[in-house]
């Protein structure tokens, strides 16, 4: 299984000797993961950008990596790692969520002249949150870090008591590095208060966006035979 393999490889490497050791590794592992350019990074980049919703966004993005790690460490890492069908709906469906949410950004890139730091056409809160479920939920890429390599990791701790510390530990990465993210982005208002800006961030997001999506083209297909 997959998720055997990766367990097998990066548990050695990660000797927990007591729950604070445990923890570590969890912050460890997790930190070195969430701390890319991504889907999800970059929408939370531009609400707090915004200063949109930015407490309901990082507590929402916390509390989704919180639960799958959790459900990664308590045995979903190994069922996704067996059904490899169930992986593959799950690139198709982001990717076709990528797709639109890159050709968005593209689009608002090509009108500079409502693009303000403090502009009023933002999300609604609960707008907001569903583009961030579909981020979090429609993400193959989620499930593979967070579910399947922090989950199968954690797995491997000798107790629940030090699998638990583990979880705390990666999530408390996470909500290190989404806060830092959210509310961090605020010094950089200066910057966006000039419209181009704006269109280069809204560039660089339908970019990243239509590149993930091309990575997830071939996890969509079925296996030849």
């Amino acid at each position: 299984m997959l998720s055997n393999a990766l367990s097998s490889a990066l548990a050695p490497a990660l000797p927990p000797s007591s729950l604070g050791a445990a923890a570590l590794n969890g912050l460890a592992l997790s930190l070195g993961l969430i701390v890319a350019i991504g889907a999800q990074n970059a929408f939370v980049l531009r609400q707090g950008l915004q200063r949109a919703h930015v407490g309901p966004v990082v507590l929402a993005c916390v509390a989704a990596d919180a639960l799958l790690m959790a459900a990664g460490v308590a045995g979903l890492a190994g069922l996704i790692g067996d059904h490899p069908g169930l992986a593959r709906a799950l690139a198709a469906a982001g990717m076709v969520f990528l797709v639109a949410y890159g050709l968005r950004a593209l689009w608002a890139a090509r009108r500079p002249g409502g693009l303000q730091a403090g502009r009023g056409a933002s999300l609604s809160r609960r707008q907001a949150l569903l583009q961030l479920a579909g981020f979090t939920l429609l993400n193959p890429h989620v499930y593979l870090d967070t579910v399947l390599l922090v989950g199968s990791v954690g797995a491997q701790q000798p107790d629940w008591a030090a699998r638990g510390a583990f979880v705390a530990g990666a999530a408390g990465a996470s909500a290190l590095w989404f806060t830092t993210l959210g509310y961090g982005a605020r010094w950089l208002a200066p910057v966006f208060a000039r419209p181009r800006a704006w269109q280069a961030l809204d560039a660089l997001i339908g970019a990243v966006m239509l590149a993930l999506a091309w990575q997830l083209w071939p996890l969509a297909l079925p296996p030849q035979a």
